[in-house]
């Protein structure tokens, strides 16, 4: 309303992880501490008459004593299936309660937390789950931080916590080296750990959208960002996603797709060896709707000086599956090798600088709260931690 914020202006946009207030803790020790505070919450609820007959074993178990985890691996092994068995036990045992019992905030945890890591043979019979899917319980004092890394070798990060997504616009080139270029933070999203930025992205413009905000002429974003639909709706919506598309998938031999000219419009492509595709089907996934295309060059193939490099073996020819926006995506591939690309990018880097900000002066990097609804208190701190950064 003041104009601080000019109208389809440009902006950029970045991640950065938030560590939340809780331990990071094994299978086992998540477990044996959801059923201490699940027994704790029922002991407020429940007198001793009311109490099942195995009570006094389990209270004594997970909540009286602790686990040394220095035992044998076999031993530990041994207490994670006992505490499965434990709790499938006590589930059971609680469905013939009051549902003001039964329903509680622990024993809700309690009972996803079983789902999560647990897979039941028959009614006594339990056996850990080996692998988890995304998404589990890695604490229950916050159900909600989830496990997330990012990065390869010895610069990857790992965490449990929280995924915040800065917004901020870019100010216009001031006149001289006194004046300073007025930027603001635009909008910060909380998200899940595991969320991808993409669905940031989504988040981001659909709650600058609320707030009265239009979206930006320009957004400038890392390769996290950009993808072949994300690059079409932009173009489609009348504004720019920049930044860098992340390259196709390259076997250790071999042809990949950037090495065609395809032209999904046209259903065309052409091949490293300047043969065009003789075939080409549109293909439809009945679960997601997703479309994508099939090239073939099935005549062109049999005396190729290239089908080596290009075919694989047991193949007849070469086939090229790709997206129905994959134009987009081999544009944008293009174009960022160029120098005029690699320059503009550079408006990009400024966000770091205000991360480093956020984290260093004011605290963004750690969380402050922990418990129910973590990402209403998460999000409030994080806003409140933005607006000291402009006072």
């Amino acid at each position: 309303q003041e104009g601080l914020v000019a109208k389809r202006g440009r902006q950029r946009l970045d991640s950065t992880h938030v560590v939340g207030l809780v331990a990071c803790i094994s299978s086992l020790e998540c477990m044996r501490e959801t059923l201490r505070l699940a027994l704790e919450e029922l002991a407020a609820k429940l007198s001793e008459a009311e109490r099942a007959e195995f009570w006094p074993e389990l209270w004594e178990r997970y909540v009286e004593n602790k686990l040394d985890y220095k035992s044998p691996e076999t031993v530990l092994k041994q207490k994670q299936t006992q505490a499965g068995e434990d709790c499938c036990r006590l589930l059971q045992w609680l469905e013939a309660l009051a549902v003001s019992v039964r329903e509680g905030r622990q024993v809700g945890i309690l009972r996803r937390v079983f789902a999560e890591r647990y897979s039941v043979k028959d009614a006594r019979r339990v056996q850990p789950v080996k692998v988890h899917e995304p998404g589990v319980v890695q604490n229950p004092h916050d159900p909600e931080a989830q496990w997330s890394a990012k990065g390869h070798g010895k610069a990857k990060k790992e965490w449990v916590g929280y995924k915040v997504q800065v917004a901020e616009s870019i100010g216009a080139e001031p006149q001289s080296k006194s004046q300073g270029q007025r930027n603001f933070l635009t909008s910060l999203i909380t998200q899940s750990a595991i969320e991808s930025d993409e669905a940031g992205l989504a988040a981001t413009l659909a709650k600058q959208s609320a707030l009265g905000l239009e979206a930006p002429s320009a957004l400038y974003t890392d390769g996290a960002y950009v993808s072949a639909e994300g690059l079409a709706q932009a173009q489609a919506e009348g504004r720019e996603l920049v930044g860098p598309a992340q390259p196709s998938p390259r076997k250790a031999t071999g042809f990949c797709s950037e090495d065609f000219e395809v032209c999904v419009e046209e259903r065309r492509a052409i091949c490293p060896a300047g043969k065009e595709n003789t075939q080409c089907s549109r293909l439809e996934q009945k679960e997601t709707g997703a479309v994508s295309y099939r090239f073939e060059w099935s005549t062109h193939c049999h005396d190729c000086r290239l089908r080596e490099q290009c075919v694989g073996a047991g193949q007849k020819h070469r086939t090229l599956v790709v997206g129905e926006h994959h134009s987009h995506l081999q544009a944008r591939r293009r174009e960022q090798k160029t120098d005029a690309f690699r320059q503009r990018m550079k408006v990009r880097n400024g966000i770091e600088g205000t991360q480093s900000e956020l984290v260093r002066a004011h605290g963004l990097r750690r969380s402050r709260y922990r418990g129910w609804r973590y990402l209403v208190r998460h999000h409030l701190q994080c806003c409140r931690r933005a607006t000291l950064r402009g006072v």
